[in-house]
């Protein structure tokens, strides 16, 4: 058997590659389509004024003797008349904005996919603009233009103009459906609430009007006598007793007006209940539950040997000066003034640059004076609140040790008359820094890898330990790596809160955090109860 041998033709296929503009093309282009379209718009905008003067200046486009009233003299005169009066009439204007539209997007580099859309519509909504006020055209200047005008006497020939009436209206609904999706609905619902404020205003204005009548009513006035005493009558030697009953103004005057004054006796005050419990019985003490509780002393904390102050190293001060001064100066920019302010771990060194430096500059450059100073890290606060500088931190060579206990028994810890006390650390300043937690019921530990976020979770359920009581406090502790918190352990009798199911007072588990959160909530809404039967 012969094989047939069949010629397989590779048949390329050809893309076709839409012409890309470069950026620069993209900005000229757009800058000429926007100004285009406003140059347009504004001969629209004279053609409306100046259409019958400007008539005889077409038929003489090439005479330079010959002017135009249009702001954009016959160019202007030229193009209105083919885009409004041979062409859609005051619909034009939708084309011009749609050529200005284009060149901002084009400018401004925006999506150039909602141009679709809006070139789509934008079309359809001029060709209706144009036969509807072609549908009322009259001897004078037709709003609809030629293109109007003839569609609308096309229609009209086939079905009539309550037919062609009808297709318009029908064709808008349309849109409103489609485009600006209006249901029946929607519709009713509007009427209604409009319905409902025509008849809130109706009814207070009829109610001020009967407030007005009621003002407006005689109020009959009150005969008031006057009685003076002689004066031999108020030299009495015998002291004056007063009494809560009326006071009459007398006159011998018939004609005068006599005022009489009732003094209003003050109501008693009703003591309330909870005041009067409290003056009976005292304020509630919760730490009666475990009298016997003694709070942990502070020989459980650590304590280190840091030698006594902040020892400070004139020299490191010195050269990190310099450095932070010539380092800013190889990027122009000079200093008027710099101090140091010595922490336990870090300096903060205070500069105010010459008049004249941008602030954003200095802040760009943190990791060149990193680099020159040899530190691991530095923390620019540009500027400094309150004070008008610009502050660097740079970590000391020799930090000084904080530790838990030169916080925990600082007076500020101790003395501090707090809901949730926290000692955190201490400031820049050598300062016991201590927060309420009360006041931060939202708060977010986040941080790098040994950034200290351990650190300050110990610091803060050891300062609640040290100050609140375990009738006042209890602590749902969460610990999905299983051996940040197992130190807390020991606790749990006192402070630890969980579910009765549950074996383990610190979850380890995360899908048992869902049913623990959910019985907080319920805790919470029960407590709420409380508060609004109390």
């Amino acid at each position: 058997m012969a094989e047939k041998k069949t010629k397989q033709t590779n048949t390329k296929k050809f893309k076709l590659h839409k012409p890309q503009l470069s950026k620069q093309q993209q900005v000229v282009f757009g800058i000429f389509l926007a100004l285009l379209g406003l140059a347009l718009t504004i001969a629209f905008i004279s053609h409306l004024f100046h259409w019958q003067a400007d008539q005889s200046t077409l038929t003489e486009f090439a005479d330079r003797q010959e002017q135009a009233e249009n702001l954009l003299n016959k160019f202007g005169a030229t193009i209105s008349d083919f885009f409004i009066y041979q062409g859609f009439g005051v619909a034009a204007f939708i084309l011009s904005t749609l050529i200005t539209l284009t060149g901002i997007y084009l400018f401004f580099s925006f999506p150039l996919k909602p141009l679709k859309t809006f070139w789509f519509w934008g079309i359809l909504i001029m060709l209706w603009i144009s036969v509807f006020f072609g549908f009322f055209a009259s001897a004078g200047f037709n709003l609809g233009g030629v293109v109007g005008f003839e569609i609308n006497s096309y229609l009209q020939d086939y079905l009539g103009l309550i037919g062609t009436a009808f297709l318009l209206g029908f064709l808008f609904v349309t849109y409103l459906v489609v485009r600006l999706e209006v249901t029946p609905e929607k519709v009713i619902v509007f009427f209604k609430s409009k319905r409902q404020e025509i008849k809130e205003e109706f009814a207070f204005a009829k109610g001020s009007k009967e407030e007005e009548k009621i003002e407006e009513e005689d109020i009959p006035k009150p005969f008031i006598k006057v009685n003076i005493p002689k004066k031999e009558e108020t030299t009495a030697t015998t002291p004056l007793e007063i009494k809560r009953e009326p006071i009459i103004i007398k006159s011998e005057n018939e004609d005068d007006i006599s005022l009489e004054v009732e003094q209003v006796e003050d109501e008693e005050e009703v003591d309330v209940l909870s005041n009067r419990l409290v003056k009976d019985f005292g304020e509630f003490d919760p730490r009666l539950e475990l009298g016997n509780y003694k709070f942990p002393t502070l020989d459980l904390l650590k304590e280190y040997n840091t030698g006594g102050g902040i020892t400070i190293d004139q020299e490191e001060l010195e050269a990190n000066k310099n450095t932070i001064v010539e380092t800013l100066r190889n990027y122009k920019i000079e200093i008027d003034q710099i101090k140091a302010t010595v922490g336990p771990t870090v300096t903060l060194y205070e500069i105010i640059p010459e008049a004249g430096i941008r602030i954003s500059k200095i802040k760009n450059l943190e990791d060149d004076i990193a680099l020159s100073l040899s530190a691991l890290g530095i923390r620019i606060i540009a500027p400094i609140p309150g004070k008008g500088t610009i502050g660097i931190e740079v970590p000391n060579k020799n930090p000084k040790m904080v530790s838990m206990r030169s916080v925990i028994a600082s007076p500020k810890f101790q003395n501090a008359e707090m809901e949730l006390p926290l000692a955190l650390g201490k400031t820049i300043s050598n300062e016991t820094f201590v927060v309420d937690l009360a006041k931060m019921p939202h708060l977010l530990m986040a941080g790098a890898t040994g950034q200290g976020k351990s650190v300050g979770l110990n610091a803060i359920l050891t300062s609640l330990l040290y100050k609140k009581h375990p009738a006042e406090v209890k602590f749902v502790l969460v610990d999905p790596k299983k051996v940040e918190l197992t130190l807390f352990n020991k606790i749990e009798r006192h402070y630890l809160a969980k579910l009765p199911d549950s074996e383990d007072a610190i979850i380890t588990d995360n899908s048992k955090v869902i049913n623990t959160l959910n019985s907080l909530c319920i805790e919470m809404d029960n407590r709420y109860d409380l508060l609004k039967d109390a």
